[in-house]
């Protein structure tokens, strides 16, 4: 019997966790041929979330729990579930019910036929605010036109992954993770299902717009070197104009005698330059932070217990 691992990375979700589970054991328990498992993984929760998987361990043995340390973010979550999964496919969504367990059916159709990577694709993006949704489109679009890999629009975390698929992101182990490219990244065969986002069950979510241009920053350092080659063809741009404007001062100068002059079109072009070499200094430093936390290789994440036994 096939064994398909559910996974689920948790942050303080303890209101939701108790409809999560009622959702998922209705949609499972009408799919007997397998054998299921559902991975919770607590990413340094400050309420009740570990008392819930404790409770939901208790009564159901299908349930494990993968404890974490501390906050380690969802990126580094999820590859700790990747670690402890045993399934032959692992199933990933939040624990929100934004990804409503209804559509398993729909990937493991596609799994059984052949697929590896059975992705779902937001038909709508739920209640997020218009210019949240114009922001990520944006994003897309930048993020698509500047990599050599391609990049699934509408597309997250929700999704089913086949053992192979899974095995190919264990073995990438960087600090600085963006999933949803490495997805792209290790290829393999791929097919979309639709489904319509839902509304968070409680709470609200912890993607802060400062987070979400953290992770938009991450996704575009991480999988292509556009900005550094953009931060060259600017420094080419500026370069070229300042030179045809020195040929135009001197010309002007020595053939009808014009006092050079312009003392605030002097500060202003050297602020400008001063400006683009901070922003190409700045673009350069995002890559060498990136290659200072990566030299040090620590590990990604540290586990207190997985289902209260010490790691």
């Amino acid at each position: 019997m096939k064994i398909i691992s559910l996974l689920v990375p948790c942050y303080n979700e303890e209101q939701s966790l108790p409809f999560l589970y009622e959702e998922i054991v209705k949609v499972i328990n009408e799919l007997p041929e397998y054998e299921w498992e559902l991975l919770f993984v607590n990413d340094g929760s400050k309420d009740g979330t570990l008392d819930c998987l404790i409770g939901l361990r208790n009564k159901d043995k299908r349930v494990n729990y993968l404890d974490l340390s501390r906050n380690f973010g969802k990126e580094n979550a999820m590859l700790a579930g990747f670690d402890y999964a045993k399934g032959d496919a692992v199933i990933i969504m939040d624990a929100d019910l934004q990804h409503p367990p209804m559509v398993i059916p729909q990937m493991l159709k596609k799994w059984e036929e052949g697929y590896d990577d059975v992705y779902a694709r937001r038909k709508t993006r739920g209640s997020e605010s218009w210019i949240r949704k114009k922001l990520t489109n944006y994003y897309y679009k930048i993020l698509q036109n500047s990599s050599r890999m391609d990049v699934l629009p509408n597309v997250g975390d929700f999704r089913l992954l086949d053992r192979k698929c899974i095995n190919a992101l264990r073995q990438m182990r960087e600090s600085g993770r963006y999933t949803k490219g490495m997805y792209c990244y290790i290829g393999f065969k791929k097919v979309g299902v639709e489904f319509e986002t839902q509304n968070r069950i409680s709470g609200t979510s912890s993607m802060s717009y400062r987070k979400l241009a953290n992770l938009a920053l991450e996704g575009v350092t991480s999988f292509t070197t556009a900005p550094l080659r953009w931060a060259t063809f600017i420094g080419i741009i500026v370069s070229l104009f300042a030179f045809a404007y020195m040929v135009f001062v001197i010309l002007k100068a020595a053939l009808y005698g014009d006092p050079v002059r312009g003392y605030p079109t002097l500060l202003t072009v050297i602020l400008f330059l001063g400006g683009v070499q901070l922003f190409t200094i700045g673009i350069i430093g995002e890559y060498l932070a990136k290659v200072f936390v990566e030299v040090k290789n620590r590990p990604v994440y540290f586990v207190r217990d997985y289902n209260g036994e010490k790691q």
